[in-house]
Formats: C-alpha cells, structure tokens, sequence
C-alpha cells in the first residue's frame, strides 16, 4: 500500500518536474536549436519510434503474469517466466537492429522531398543512435517491469525523476556551446542506459531475481501470446493517434509544422501523464483483486472511486488550458507555436473520456479480455492513420488532429463505454452519473473565466498570466469542493489541510 501511494505521489513529482523543466527548459532549447532544427529532432524522433512497438507488449505481460505468480504461484515459476521473457527480449533487441536499419535505406524516400542535404546527414546519425538505443533497452527493460509487478514503485519513479533533471543539466551547456540536435539525441541514448542498468542492479540487489529455463506448455504459451499481442496493438494504437502526426507532417510539410505539432503533443503527453498516474500503480492490485474472485460491484467501486480523481486532476488540466493556454504558448515559445493551441484543446476534449477510464484498462488486463477493445482501437487507428495523409495535405496540423480526435471519440468513448457495461459488467450509468455530478463547478469557471476575458482586453504578459492563473485555480477548488466532491472527498481535503501548520483551525 505505501509503495502504491508513494509511487502515485512520486508519480506526480515526476510530472511536475517534467512541466517545471519543460517551462524553463524548453524555450531556451527551441530558441537555440531554432524551430526547423527542432522540428527535425522531433521528426527522426517519431519515426524511431515506430521501433518501440517491437515491444509487442511484453512489458504490460511480465507485470501481469509476474504479479497473478505472485497471487498464486511459487519462486521456480517465477523464475521460469524471467527466462522466458528475457529470452524474447533479447530475440526482438536483434530484430529491432534489422528493422531499423530497414527504416534507415527508406529515410532519402520519405524524407527526402522535405529535408535538405544537411538535415538529412544529421537526420541518419541521429536515426543510428536511436537503433542503439532500442536494441539494448528491450532486453534490459525486462527489470523494471519486474520490479512494476513487485510494486516498488520509489525506486522507479526516483531514477525517473533524476533522468528528467540531469536531461537539461548537460544538454542546455552543450547547446550553448553550439552543439545541435544530434547531441540531444547522444544524451538521451546514455540517460537511458544508465536508468536501465540501474535497475539491473536494485533487481539482483534487493528482489534476488533469478532466471531459469523452464518447461512451457502450449495453452500457456498461447495465453501469453494473446495477452501481449493485444497490449502490442495499443502500442500502435498510440503511435498512431500521437506519432504518426509527426511522421506524416514531416512528408507532406516540413519541419516547421512538425515542430508545431510536437510542441503540442508534448503537452496532450503530460495531459495524459496526470491521469495515469494513479491507474498507472494499480495493475498488479487489480490482477490479483481478479485472481482471488471479487465481483463486478467491487470492480465498479474501484473504477468510480479513481475516475472521480481522475476526474478533478484532467478537468482542472483542461479548464485552465482553455482560459489561459493561448497566452501561455504565446509568452513560452512565441507566436510561431500558437497553432499549437487549437491541436492541444481538440486532443484533450477528445482523450477525457479515455483518461477518466483508464482504470478500466487495468481490469481488462487483469482479466485477460483486452481483444475487443484492442480490435476495436486497431481499426480505428488504421482509419486514422488513412485519413490523417489527405487532412494533412488540407489543413496542415490541425487536418492530423481532427482525424485522430474523431476516431479517439468514437472507439475510446462510445464503444467502450458500450463493452465495459455490457461485458465486463462494470455499473457505467452509475460511473457517469458521477461524472456528472462533478461537471457544474468547472463548467461555471469556464463560462464565467471566458466572458472575462472576452469582455476585457488583457495584455499578454507573465504577470497576468500568473495572476488569472492563480484566482481561476483557487475558483476551481473552492467550486470543486462544494458542488463536486462527495462527503468522503472533502474529507480527505479537510484531513491534508489538517496537517498543513496554521490551517487546522481554519478546516475545523
């Protein structure tokens, strides 16, 4: 219980320590690299992404099966899953280096009408050090996900948390002294090796990991190979809906509306980290909550109770985004991003839903029913990767955004929601009867927050910023607090504040 809670908690100190680092970071990287150079890093870094789906979702398999052995099983089955999966780890590092080097002869084919002679030289390099990268990262990815499914989520999250703040540290002096998109990537390349062999070392250290080869039956072996393949097609699915934008701008366009577009994505990726933060802890409970039988209404309890969190965290992420994000994208990266605006608000209407559930993912994990959702996701991301070429062409970054944002709706929202009800028996009536009850306070915020701002003509400046920021954060609490939350939530407020020196007389 106290590494779930402290890895949520750390979980978030990550995030804010990435936005801090993103607020003070960034701008002074995109200024030096320059918007083509940036929008070049991110390119190769969208296209070497693709790499991370040979995955094929092992990761997500060693914690599920890793924690259902801890539930039921014994320390020699144990160890006869880690060999197994490091075996395949180790097969798909090899496959990774012929594929990618497969992606590498396609560069001057798909690149080549869009970059020139020397971004397409440092284009190569920088595609060759990702290769590395990804080849020595499967195999060694094998420890964290064991120490996932042991839940020692503070070690995870502290190595994190030092590798987003020695990020800057050593490539903000290298830019300085003029170093460029492919010393980023260098960078990177050794953070990761040096996290990775980090939990090498806590595994054998602290949790005596072993490994054997053991005696596999088929059934098992096919189960196994059920489970990962659907956790591998959400792993496109999230390519698709958040890579493949860069990809395809960085055929059609050019760099500088890729750049655009990953400016935005960076944000929809810390939108999105807020949430799972907590149903990101929560998988090795839920497999063995399943293993041991509980029933749907334990199961609805539990989805409701986290998606009403969920809930404040992502609704207060997106009001204040809406109120003040076009102001922000323009004090922090300048008017060439403001594009950027309207992709991050259509992607985070569209991921509310998606985030709020998430919980449920874990269930369908735990439970090994993941095939309809994945089905569903795997079509709906070919149609979007389809229709994104011609929007593309059209409408620029935005085209990508409304193609991805159509299909997140309808496969993450409507059919889900239809599956969770009616299949795994989850009460959604109930659940979004919740969601509902909360809407009133950020509704009103955003109405009467927008009427401000139209009916006053406000200069654009850090100061205003911050000011409008902190009164529209203090409304959402205090109208969160008494339209929103339930007896039990504000409880818990009144018990946080409680313990906060020179409040407790005020919460009495």
């Amino acid at each position: 219980m106290n590494q779930r809670k402290w890895g949520a908690a750390l979980s978030y100190v990550n995030i804010i320590a990435t936005l801090a680092v993103g607020l003070l970071y960034t701008p002074v990287m995109l200024k030096l690299l320059g918007q083509s150079e940036y929008g070049l890093y991110s390119l190769i870094g969208s296209f070497a992404g693709y790499l991370g789906v040979l995955d094929l979702g092992l990761g997500n398999t060693i914690v599920r099966y890793t924690a259902q052995n801890r539930a039921v099983g014994t320390e020699n089955r144990e160890a006869e899953l880690n060999g197994l999966f490091l075996a395949i780890y180790s097969g798909i590092g090899l496959l990774t280096v012929g594929v990618g080097f497969g992606m590498y002869s396609q560069m001057d084919a798909l690149f080549g009408a869009t970059l020139d002679a020397g971004e397409m030289a440092r284009a190569r390099i920088m595609m060759l050090l990702l290769i590395f990268n990804f080849a020595f990262t499967f195999p060694l990815s094998i420890f964290a996900s064991i120490m996932q499914a042991y839940e020692r989520f503070v070690w995870l999250r502290v190595v994190n948390i030092l590798r987003v703040l020695l990020n800057p540290c050593i490539v903000l002096p290298l830019l300085l002294w003029g170093y460029g998109s492919v010393m980023m990537v260098v960078v990177t390349t050794v953070l990761n090796l040096a996290c990775l062999l980090t939990n090498v070392w806590y595994c054998y250290r602290h949790l005596h990991v072993t490994f054997r080869w053991g005696h596999y039956e088929r059934p098992f072996l096919r189960e196994v190979a059920v489970y990962s393949f659907f956790i591998f097609l959400n792993a496109i699915m999230d390519k698709v809906y958040y890579s493949s934008g860069q990809f395809i701008l960085g055929i059609v366009s050019g760099t500088v509306e890729v750049a655009i577009y990953a400016v935005a994505m960076q944000f929809i990726g810390i939108y999105m980290q807020f949430s799972c933060a907590i149903s990101g802890v929560l998988l090795p409970k839920v497999t063995m909550m399943v293993s041991q039988g509980v029933g749907p209404q334990v199961l609805t309890d539990l989805f409701i109770r986290i998606g009403r969190l969920q809930y404040l965290i992502v609704v207060y992420i997106m009001t204040m985004f809406a109120l003040v994000g076009r102001e922000f994208l323009f004090l922090w990266a300048g008017d060439g991003y403001l594009p950027a605006y309207g992709i991050v608000l259509l992607f985070m209407l569209a991921d509310f839903t998606a985030l709020v559930q998430n919980t449920g993912i874990a269930i369908l994990q735990a439970q090994n029913r993941n095939k309809y959702r994945m089905t569903v996701y795997t079509i709906a991301a070919g149609i979007c990767f389809i229709a994104s070429f011609p929007m593309a062409y059209q409408f620029g970054g935005m085209g990508c955004a409304v193609a991805a944002a159509v299909v997140i709706v309808i496969s993450t929202g409507f059919l889900m929601n239809r599956y969770y009800h009616r299949v795994i028996q989850l009460d959604m009536p109930r659940f979004w009867h919740n969601m509902v009850q909360m809407s009133p306070g950020p509704v009103l915020l955003l109405l009467c927050g927008s009427a401000f701002q139209y009916w006053c003509d406000l200069p654009y400046g850090w100061g205003d910023l911050i000011l409008r920021t902190v009164v529209y954060s203090s409304l959402y609490i205090m109208l969160l607090y008494r339209l929103s939350m339930n007896d039990d939530e504000r409880g818990v407020c009144l018990r946080i504040l409680k313990r906060v020196p020179g409040l407790s007389a005020f919460c009495r």
